[in-house]
């Protein structure tokens, strides 16, 4: 098994900022790609930022120049910093990871429980 854990959510004002954790856990040989993704209500779970190991990032139109995502290798744990949050932002945002198991050939495809993230006006 590949636990994610993440951390971070929470509510901030229109213009704040909120940085998010995700640390991967278990058997895990190596990591390919960790990412965020985030669902409001009434909508479709949408891609918010992707970060592939070697350092290429994919970012949402919506969310460029605002939100930064990186990575700590030897800790397994992605993180997104979101800068002048807007009320548009509020959803859950789910952590996803990619990677191979320690003893499998097979690889893994993760996801956090969500973590609510919610901004007032």
């Amino acid at each position: 098994q590949v636990q994610l854990v993440e951390s971070g959510g929470g509510l901030a004002q229109a213009g704040g900022s909120l940085r998010l954790s995700c640390a991967a856990s278990g058997s895990i040989f190596s990591i390919n790609a960790m990412g965020w993704y985030r669902q409001a209500p009434g909508k479709q779970r949408e891609l918010v930022a992707v970060f592939i190991s070697g350092g290429s990032t994919n970012y949402a139109d919506s969310v460029k120049g605002r939100f930064t995502i990186s990575m700590d290798n030897a800790k397994n744990t992605v993180y997104l910093q979101m800068n002048s949050l807007k009320p548009e932002d509020t959803a859950v945002y789910y952590c996803n990871a990619k990677g191979r198991y320690r003893t499998l050939t097979r690889l893994f495809d993760s996801w956090g429980q969500g973590t609510q993230v919610t901004v007032s006006s």
